[in-house]
């Protein structure tokens, strides 16, 4: 793959869509040691800046791919090439063009329904559903029936579809027990795109960076503080981190700490 970019002490893989889902697709064949792709947005810088533990579970992603047109923007009034790499995408593309009828496909979290449209919509021979406990981001027994899943159901492709930042706690867990295989893409609400059950952005918004304005009138509860209290605080972030104030710890010891 190409060099990583660094940008707001993390480090992501510069791909296209196309690029990033081919070379998922050639690990995921292998059938090797799990490995898994993150995809940080606004929300997560926000967040690793309150819980600087949580950085390592990107420090520790095979690929990290910027999710998020507005990281694009900022990294380049920094004079950054990071191109956006929407999560969306990738795993709309991977569906479309690269995995195949016969391969064993994991979804972790979202619903039956979800996972039965998947199946149909794309010919799904193998797919396997597992309803995720609540609790995840506290429980850590919760996080291990779920890694207990991808140990039992070898599989090359996992997509783990629980929100951040328990995908990526989840994903981090599976690497470290060293007896999981395949690829897993924390996807977030990307398989609720692609079968219908959310609606996405037109594609004129998300190209003008307008996706987040989508997605608080379609879901202004859920969404007013992510991006009405939250988001605005990566201005005073990326400020911090171009004048050399800004260093987030990458420790794992204080992850799980960091996460409560």
């Amino acid at each position: 793959m190409k060099p990583r970019t660094r940008f707001l002490d993390l480090e992501f893989d510069p791909l296209t869509v196309d690029e990033a889902a081919a070379a998922i697709a050639r690990r995921a064949r292998t059938l090797g040691p799990f490995a898994y792709v993150s995809t940080p947005n606004v929300d997560h810088v926000v967040r690793m800046e309150r819980q600087p533990g949580q950085v390592a579970l990107y420090d520790n992603a095979w690929m990290n791919l910027c999710d998020s047109r507005i990281l694009e923007a900022f990294a380049g009034a920094s004079y950054i090439d990071l191109p956006a790499t929407p999560g969306a995408d990738v795993v709309e593309d991977l569906f479309r063009r690269h995995i195949a009828a016969s391969d064993t496909v994991l979804v972790i979290g979202g619903t039956a329904a979800m996972s039965a449209t998947l199946r149909e919509r794309f010919g799904l021979k193998d797919l396997r559903w597992f309803d995720a406990p609540a609790g995840l981001r506290e429980d850590a027994a919760a996080r291990a029936a779920c890694i207990r899943f991808i140990r039992e159901n070898r599989a090359a492709y996992v997509f783990i579809a629980v929100g951040s930042p328990q995908q990526e706690q989840i994903a981090f867990d599976a690497r470290q027990a060293g007896d999981c295989s395949g690829v897993a893409i924390c996807c977030g609400a990307s398989l609720e795109f692609l079968t219908g059950a959310t609606l996405r952005a037109p594609l004129w918004m998300r190209m003008n960076r307008l996706e987040w304005l989508f997605r608080l009138f379609v879901e202004p509860v859920r969404m007013w503080k992510r991006y009405l209290v939250d988001a605005p605080r990566i201005f005073a972030i990326w400020h911090r981190w171009r004048t050399g104030d800004y260093s987030p710890s990458a420790s794992p010891n204080s992850m799980a700490a960091s996460s409560h």
